[in-house]
């Protein structure tokens, strides 16, 4: 095969990055602790524009773990968990012993239902199992429906750990995504908006909870000049090395945001005469979504019985790597027993969906390709959109 791999969405190196690993080569800070790592978190901190507090880790999913301990989460407790979401939303219920109850999603974000969440909260109770905390995700860069889950929350005083994971630079009315709840989540996964390689972060809203994530991500190491413990502790922290990958990335974040909402409008334009097709956007004006990944639905029945699968394998053919949107929890072998709360929104949406290459890094020769796909595919005859000037910094 001639044509090089266009991947979903690949990691964004612009130069930077490689500075400050070498200052950390060179002062020899090559350990989970040293000056990037402090850096890091005060660019993400300043980032996020509000009174919070972040602690770097090793990836997203050790910072919903730390989130759900925090919030005192033990054995036998039960989480909400919103069901349209990956995996590592959830599997963290799972480590600490507790019963993840997942909830559908809503058709305007694609996130937590505010009608099935109240619906499954009520109904807990009243089997006198109230939870202890619920997990709302900013799927895909878009936020949730902050105002009502918000809402839900404080009325039967269950606290929100946000899944922030994909929604960095996001933001609703203003406020930046992985601030609205209790707890928030970052990941720096090598597919997400900026990459630290592998890598997470908490965010709390004190100081004191930060420190407490950075004492458990540490393995419970008490002060003491031999190794003492009395908490059971994880191995969780970020390495400096990759916290220096992080610096580089924050300076360029804002671009990375624009370039990936500029491919989103690429998609827009190129299938806005497309019968069948639609590209998720966000509801209103309160949201802002990084658009993290492009994603859309396809109604076969309106575009010649094309399908997302149909679709998929048709930029498989050509080297271009595209994804079904998340398959639902409440559908997942190792999840299939425990309680589901909703309808079939989120189940519609894995059967109709596809998600697109939508990389900050991606070429005009690599969107050409993406448009020759299309084209083929639904034989709409349309050209490579040159409204936008979608090209990556030099």
């Amino acid at each position: 095969m001639n044509n090089s791999k266009i991947w979903l969405s690949s990691p964004h190196m612009r130069g930077s990055e490689l500075k400050y690993v070498q200052e950390a080569f060179d002062s020899n800070w090559v350990a989970p602790l040293g000056p990037n790592i402090s850096f890091f978190q005060e660019d993400l901190k300043r980032y996020l524009d509000k009174d919070v507090f972040v602690a770097v880790l090793n990836s997203g999913t050790a910072a919903i773990h730390l989130g759900l301990i925090l919030l005192g989460v033990k054995q036998g407790d039960e989480v909400i968990c919103q069901s349209f979401t990956f995996s590592a939303s959830a599997n963290p219920i799972i480590y600490l012993g507790a019963t993840p109850i997942f909830v559908d999603s809503e058709l305007d974000t694609w996130n937590l239902c505010p009608i099935a969440l109240e619906q499954a909260i009520i109904d807990r109770i009243a089997k006198g199992r109230k939870p202890k905390a619920i997990i709302a995700v900013d799927l895909y860069g878009t936020p949730f429906k902050v105002d009502e889950i918000k809402a839900i929350s404080n009325k039967y005083e269950i606290p929100i750990l946000e899944d922030s994971a994909e929604a960095l630079g996001s933001s609703y009315k203003g406020q930046k995504c992985a601030t609205f709840g209790s707890f928030g989540v970052l990941s720096f996964n090598g597919n997400k908006i900026i990459t630290t390689s592998g890598g997470g972060a908490i965010v709390a809203n004190t100081q004191k909870l930060t420190n407490k994530a950075i004492f458990l991500a540490t393995q419970s190491r008490d002060d003491a000049p031999h190794y003492e413990h009395t908490e059971i502790g994880y191995n969780y922290r970020m390495s400096n090395i990759c916290a220096a990958i992080g610096r580089g990335q924050m300076e360029v974040l804002d671009e990375h945001i624009r370039l990936r909402r500029d491919m989103h409008d690429f998609y827009l334009a190129l299938f806005r005469d497309i019968q069948g097709v639609t590209v998720f956007e966000v509801p209103s004006e309160d949201y802002f979504s990084n658009y993290w990944l492009t994603t859309i639905l396809i109604e076969p029945e309106k575009c010649k019985g094309v399908t997302n699968e149909s679709l998929r394998k048709a930029f498989e053919v050509e080297n271009i790597e595209c994804r079904p949107l998340w398959k639902p929890m409440h559908l997942q072998p190792v999840f299939k027993k425990y309680p589901y709360y909703g309808g079939e929104v989120a189940e519609s949406l894995f059967k109709k969906g596809l998600c697109l290459p939508s990389g900050s890094n991606l070429t005009d020769k690599e969107r050409s390709r993406i448009s020759h796909v299309i084209n083929k595919v639904f034989n709409g005859g349309l050209k490579l959109s040159e409204e936008f000037d979608l090209s990556p910094l030099k």
